[in-house]
């Protein structure tokens, strides 16, 4: 790597790049005409008048649980949507613990105390980010119903051990793939391991529509009461109606609310899930360059747990060097990669026990009683590891991986003059 004397851009010296990286979304070939077959057809949701036809959703539904090598899948209008419905259809609800990690988005938090279930913060493995399966048998009680195992931005978390601690205390094991859509653990997509997986297909995902979501699962019984949960307790007959009335079934087996997916939507994650594994083979080859560079010049990538067969690129990761920027302020330095390399380099998510886009307390609908509200506060975890990593994390969107290796050698020159500069950066 070259030696830069030059100032730092965010002191105005010259960044490194000036070029234009590519953007995200990259729409599939057949995406205009998917939707324009909607636009069309009639039927806009699932809870329009039957065609004659197939449903958008039922095709997507079952292509991506045909992906997974699984037997159903119940797509949703968000990864929020699904988490909740994967929380209600396995039993959790008022009172119940639900171990989650200290580090992820807030939404896997938010929407536990949203069944009224008590989120549990367990730490995270130094090495993968995700859930530490220490921890977790440490944060077990008998309170606890589920633990939701999060896949966080470029790692699998560790499935053997954390499948062995649920199977062990009889506990209901939840994946939260929303950032790991086509990864592998032993040879097997996740999302098959716990007894639901739920997706996020919102814009930044490498999946995505705009907003969407799914839960998967081999467990017909899961899989219809995830049905009822996410379309006001209706579900798809067991034969197709006439022409012009509704294909839902009001069965009165389950109260649900709306969270169904539109047909705009599943038509267009149908022809973007022919282009998956394309773009995360392109994102791992180009990940897997810069992993080696950055490795020489310091930094530490984060990594999978062992058996990972393949890895998704949601968000790429890396621990600063703490010999070079031993007190470094993470916001100067992401503040100065950015100028650098013209796309955001952020700092990683903020731990849930400290984090301000995760306060029940703000929202009148989760004061059920002072102990309820002891219980869902999250300053009464400690969580030294999430902690410590969170406070030396630089992190970037999948999109910057969609490049060449010019480009890699790009993002990592420009780390590189950030550490020869990590003076200026000190807290």
């Amino acid at each position: 790597m070259p030696l830069h004397s030059s100032r730092l851009a965010v002191d105005e010296g010259t960044p490194v790049r000036r070029r234009p990286w590519p953007v995200w979304p990259q729409p599939a070939d057949g995406a205009l005409d998917a939707l324009s077959r909607v636009l069309r057809s009639g039927r806009w949701a699932i809870s329009g008048p039957y065609r004659g036809v197939e449903s958008a959703e039922r095709r997507f539904a079952r292509r991506f649980a045909d992906y997974h090598h699984i037997a159903h899948c119940v797509p949703a209008s968000s990864g929020t949507a699904s988490l909740m419905l994967a929380l209600e259809a396995c039993g959790v609800g008022a009172g119940d613990e639900v171990i989650l990690p200290g580090v992820t988005w807030v939404a896997s938090a938010s929407t536990v105390v949203g069944v009224n279930a008590v989120p549990v913060f367990a730490d995270i493995d130094p090495e993968t980010l995700c859930l530490d399966p220490d921890a977790v048998e440490a944060a077990i009680t008998p309170a606890t119903k589920a633990i939701v195992v999060v896949h966080l931005y470029a790692a699998v978390a560790d499935l053997t051990r954390l499948k062995e601690v649920a199977d062990r205390h009889g506990i209901v094991l939840i994946e939260d793939c929303a950032q790991a859509h086509g990864a592998e653990f032993e040879g097997h997509k996740v999302g098959t391991f716990g007894a639901v997986g739920t997706f996020s297909m919102q814009q930044s995902k490498v999946l995505t529509s705009g907003e969407g979501g799914a839960a998967i699962t081999a467990d017909p019984v899961l899989a219809r009461r995830m049905e009822h949960l996410r379309a006001d307790g209706r579900c798809y007959g067991d034969t197709a109606p006439l022409s012009g009335r509704m294909e839902l079934v009001e069965t009165g087996e389950l109260m649900g609310s709306n969270r169904c997916l539109s047909e705009f939507q599943a038509a267009v994650l149908t022809e973007q899930l022919g282009e998956l594994d394309r773009f995360n083979a392109r994102r791992a080859h180009n990940a897997e360059l810069l992993d080696a560079l950055l490795v020489d010049a310091g930094y530490r990538p984060q990594r999978s747990a062992p058996g990972t067969t393949a890895r998704t690129y949601y968000t790429y990761a890396a621990e600063l060097p703490e010999a070079e920027l031993p007190g470094a302020d993470i916001a100067k330095v992401t503040e100065a990669l950015t100028a650098e390399l013209g796309f955001p380099v952020t700092p990683s998510y903020s731990p849930l026990n400290a984090n301000p886009l995760y306060d029940p307390s703000s929202r009148s609908r989760f004061a059920l009683g002072p102990q309820h509200e002891k219980l869902i506060d999250p300053a009464r975890f400690v969580l030294p590891v999430s902690g410590r990593l969170t406070r030396r994390l630089v992190t970037f969107h999948h999109a910057a991986l969609l490049g060449d290796e010019s480009d890699m050698r790009d993002i990592a020159e420009a780390f590189t003059k950030v550490l020869q500069h990590g003076a200026a950066l000190a807290a």
